[in-house]
């Protein structure tokens, strides 16, 4: 099964022509594409998919789906993986 995952936008830029932004999972920082969540702002929170934001959410729905992925202690290996990808 496949995953979005929720993190909150620090920074936008356009990169080729794309809006694109750095994207924290707690603390680790990606590169996603925004393409389809044009409206979004800094400080807001997105549902990513394999490096794609596919949409908006609050921080009250993020929160609730990290203490979910925490519960069902699956909050580490995401958190592992995303450690792998960035460094």
């Amino acid at each position: 099964m496949c995953l979005g995952i929720p993190g909150k936008v620090e920074e936008t830029y356009r990169e080729h022509g794309l809006l694109m932004g750095k994207v924290s999972f707690g603390g680790v920082c990606k590169r996603v594409c925004l393409e389809h969540v044009p409206q979004v702002k800094e400080g807001e929170y997105v549902v990513v998919h394999v490096g794609f934001a596919l949409s908006i959410i609050d921080e009250a729905e993020a929160s609730r789906v990290f203490e979910l992925l925490e519960a069902m202690n699956q909050l580490g290996e995401i958190e592992e993986a995303a450690r792998e990808v960035s460094g």
